[in-house]
């Protein structure tokens, strides 16, 4: 594949994919201490600490779009190339043309759950959403909803720079890949 030296603004979006990968990774560990503190305290005092649930089904949400980016980026997301890696091995410049197409056909995607998302992002904004109850914990969900839209962003972001280096490498003389 053609190599070139990263300029500064994508070692500033790497940095940022990283950061949003670590603050899911802190995520993980407020939630897995949460929830500990409320098992132990439903057992040593039988009394749950309130809006545990509700956390932990906003906080896995986030979790999710908080690490997407980074997964897409380093080839962590689920899928099957088998077949796929059998074309690389016996036609590079096809296997990068497949792969342009894969990860224009995965920031459509995302751009469509961007499309959709905004909306209810704004919608929870201006009517102040929230999860739980009045009087025992109220959640306000706009921040996952914003989370569910910058993480997108960021996907539709890293599917055009590993769509841009299968077209770079396609457009290189020859097919070393």
């Amino acid at each position: 594949m053609v190599s070139e030296k990263p300029n500064i603004l994508s070692r500033l979006f790497s940095r940022f994919v990283a950061g949003l990968n670590s603050a899911g990774g802190v995520l993980i560990f407020g939630l897995v201490v949460m929830i500990n503190l409320d098992i132990f305290s439903r057992f040593l005092f039988n009394a749950p600490i309130d809006g545990v649930t509700e956390l932990v089904e906003l906080s896995i949400v986030a979790i999710v779009f908080l690490q997407l980016g980074d997964a897409v980026r380093n080839g962590r997301l689920t899928r099957s190339d088998g077949l796929y890696n059998k074309i690389k091995d016996r036609n590079p410049r096809l296997a990068h043309a497949m792969g342009a197409f894969f990860d224009l056909a995965g920031a459509l995607f995302f751009m469509t759950l961007i499309a959709g998302s905004i909306p209810r992002f704004i919608d929870a904004w201006e009517r102040g959403y929230y999860a739980g109850n009045k009087g025992i914990i109220v959640i306000p969900i706009w921040p996952v909803r914003l989370i569910i839209v910058v993480g997108a962003v960021t996907v539709v972001l890293v599917f055009f720079g590993l769509m841009r280096k299968h077209l770079l490498a396609l457009a290189a003389k020859g097919d070393e890949s």
